[in-house]
């Protein structure tokens, strides 16, 4: 079992206070515009251009956050996602050249949050990245969830389901405390992007999927759904009861 991510101490000088980020390219010239552009955003950078190098450098310096080419040598960036994860959770933005849905959805799958296929703009992507580290820290609220024997604590960023501690990915967590909050309410997918996501627009696709994984996690049987029901026609509604 590989080790875990080594905690990083709060506060310290600025630069190590800012939030960190691992971008990992083989293409240079990506690499170098993606870095340029986080580091004037004002986050630290790491860079790595394959696989193996990725793994070595997040675990001597714990990224807060990801940005993974689909396409490395050594080792793709969907095993880079398994293993990082494996590790302890991190966000994880997902980079591809291909415009093939498959491919998008199964960085999904394996755990990144988001994706931006090639080419794309580097102001887009560091929107992203301040979406997706906003997300994964959100203000405390001392007000725990409860429902159909899942608790979410959002304060510790800690769910469990019959007492068990589910493993959960951060937009994972983010939808089942949406869900806990709104109990029998019929959202559409484009209703849980943005209050979820919090975007306007986007792949709806990445909503699916991310259903399809919660249930996986929280359902005694994911096939057929008893508390996260799909309402056709509208989108999924959240039945504390089961019903």
């Amino acid at each position: 079992m590989q080790p875990p991510y080594e905690s990083r101490p709060a506060g310290g000088p600025d630069r190590a206070a800012r939030a960190r980020v691992l971008v990992v390219d083989d293409d240079p010239t990506v690499a170098e515009v993606v870095a340029g552009y986080l580091d004037r955003a004002g986050y630290a950078v790491d860079r790595a251009d394959d696989g193996p190098s990725a793994l070595g450098r997040a675990l001597d310096h714990r990224p807060d956050l990801v940005v993974l080419d689909l396409m490395l040598p050594g080792m793709d960036g969907l095993e880079v996602c398994r293993r990082m994860r494996e590790r302890g959770p991190v966000p994880v933005i997902m980079l591809t050249a291909r415009g093939d849905e498959e491919d998008r959805v199964l960085g999904l799958e394996v755990g990144a949050d988001d994706y931006v296929t090639k080419p794309f703009s580097p102001r887009e992507l560091v929107l992203r990245v301040e979406s997706v580290l906003r997300r994964s820290r959100p203000a405390a609220t001392g007000h725990r969830l409860a429902a159909a024997g899942l608790t979410l604590d959002p304060d510790a960023r800690r769910a469990t389901k019959n007492g068990r501690e589910l493993a959960l990915t951060l937009r994972e967590f983010d939808l089942l405390a949406f869900f806990l909050g709104h109990p029998g309410r019929a959202c559409s997918r484009e209703d849980l992007m943005r209050e979820v996501w919090g975007w306007d627009f986007g792949d709806l696709s990445t909503v699916t999927v991310h259903v399809r994984r919660l249930r996986g996690k929280v359902e005694d049987d994911p096939a057929r759904p008893r508390l996260i029901r799909t309402v056709w026609g509208v989108g999924y509604r959240f039945e504390p009861e089961g019903g």
